[in-house]
């Protein structure tokens, strides 16, 4: 496979490059390498996504009508995985990659212009109401009451694993609008505030002692109609609309730092004479890792070509779903294995820290990694959800 890019786009790479040198800093270098999660705190990525809405980069899957950049497949792919490779916070996804396409594809004009501009200044901060106490993998059984009172409709039950519900000013949201049919039926797509009286925030803490996720209780809230993004009690179509955004190219470009850092944090440690790399088991389990690693990103780019050429990429997104997410597990685990003893302590790594880690600095937090990166095999659609997909679709079983 051809896997070469046109001088256009070699081009814009370097530009892409130039801009992360000059926009960078150290601090914000230093909270993405120490992020012990998927996503990074609120300070440090509204930070970041304030740089690139004043470069005009902020949005580069959406249409330039929208305020988007434009972009081609390729140049979104490049800017991610340069974005990656340079140590740049990650933005949180459900504004800008779900919410923000969704309003594009099934909002009305009026919610479009309420909502487009203030997702991309920075002003509203999305979280995403569609799990539940029982209803995670089984979305369509999620039974959160939304009754018609009128001109609202009236919100009662809870959500959960929330993500980033502690600092968003806004959510969208799934409720039950109607029990009587089949599950899929009788879902209706919400946008409600924050603020509304009625919603109230519970922490959940991971083993890894961060807060990334939350219950969300409403009692009584109400929310009005003209909130409904598309036809009521048809939100489940409007659902399977937004995850195709969940989509995304140059995915492997974080594993492969990570799987990096393991190396580096390996030649530091020593080891028989020399040090942990040059340890026969562990190097094999590195560089076994590494191939697999590469054969995820051909995936990838195979998935990136056909988007390309307007095709679906079918079961293979699934598959890559799969194998990144036992991939990145594994990674944790090394690191964890490479640290030893000094894994142990619980030492997440704060702004403005002044103290020495216990230990490698590279591994400082290897163990809040591997806690947290347990979930990655369910997040998302779990691996058991994913493999029945490929079963299906490839093996006709």
């Amino acid at each position: 496979m051809n896997v070469s890019f046109s001088a256009e786009h070699e081009a814009f790479r370097d530009e892409v490059r130039g801009f992360l040198d000059r926009a960078l800093d150290d601090d914000l270098r230093e909270a993405q390498a120490n992020c012990p999660g998927i996503f990074l705190d609120y300070e440090f990525n509204i930070r970041w996504h304030r740089i690139l809405y004043r470069q005009g980069w902020i949005a580069p899957a959406w249409p330039e009508q929208y305020g988007g950049t434009g972009w081609d497949l390729t140049r979104r792919y490049l800017w991610t995985r340069e974005t990656t490779l340079a140590g740049a916070p990650s933005l949180a996804p459900m504004g800008l990659g779900m919410c923000g396409p969704m309003l594009i594809g099934c909002g009305s004009e009026q919610q479009q212009k309420t909502h487009l501009p203030r997702i991309l200044s920075g002003e509203d901060y999305w979280c995403q109401g569609y799990s539940e106490p029982g209803s995670g993998s089984d979305l369509a059984s999620l039974s959160l009451q939304a009754r018609r009172d009128g001109d609202h409709y009236v919100i009662n039950g809870s959500k959960i694993w929330t993500t980033h519900a502690h600092v968003a000013n806004r959510m969208f949201c799934l409720v039950r609008s109607d029990d009587s049919g089949k599950p899929q039926q009788g879902i209706t797509f919400l946008l409600l505030d924050m603020d509304s009286p009625g919603i109230s925030v519970d922490p959940i803490v991971f083993a890894s002692g961060t807060h990334e996720v939350n219950q969300v209780f409403f009692d009584d809230v109400r929310v009005p109609v003209s909130n409904v993004v598309g036809e009521v009690h048809q939100g489940w179509t409007v659902a399977k609309y937004l995850l195709e955004f969940e989509r995304g190219g140059g995915g492997t470009a974080a594993q492969q730092s990570a799987l990096d850092r393991v190396r580096r944090l390996a030649a530091s440690i020593p080891a028989d004479g020399g040090s942990l790399l040059d340890d026969r088991d562990f190097k094999s389990q590195l560089d076994r890792t590494d191939i697999e690693l590469q054969a995820v990103q051909q995936t990838e780019l195979r998935i990136m070509a056909a988007l390309s050429r307007g095709q679906n990429p079918g079961p293979e997104s699934s598959i890559m779903k799969n194998l990144g997410a036992n991939l990145g597990q594994r990674i944790t685990e090394l690191a964890l294995e490479a640290m030893g003893s000094y894994a142990t302590p619980h030492q997440p790594w704060q702004p403005g820290q002044n103290t020495p880690p216990v230990g490698p600095g590279d591994g400082a937090n290897a163990f809040p990694r591997y806690f947290n990166l347990r979930a990655s095999s369910i997040a998302g659609g779990s691996n058991e959800v994913q493999k029945n997909i490929v079963a299906k679709l490839v093996l006709g079983l």
